[in-house]
């Protein structure tokens, strides 16, 4: 399985949903994503995306305004 870390710290939502969206769009069904915003509308966005996409958001955190997600395709 595949495990990928796309940094879009500095970027406003939904540039960070977006390019998320073309990397799982090539992985493997099982790889993970790990993504890093400081944007804190990413949050509700990754959630929504990840629920109306079928993706598992496995974790979503936040740290010193860095939020961190982890998708599973």
């Amino acid at each position: 399985m595949e495990h990928k870390l796309y940094d879009a710290k500095g970027l406003n939502c939904p540039l960070p949903v977006m390019q998320a969206k073309k990397d799982l769009k090539v992985m493997d069904s099982g790889s993970t994503l790990e993504v890093l915003c400081t944007d804190p509308c990413s949050v509700k966005n990754f959630d929504t995306f990840c629920r109306s996409s079928n993706y598992n958001l496995l974790e979503s955190t936040e740290d010193g305004g860095i939020f961190r997600f982890v998708i599973r395709k």
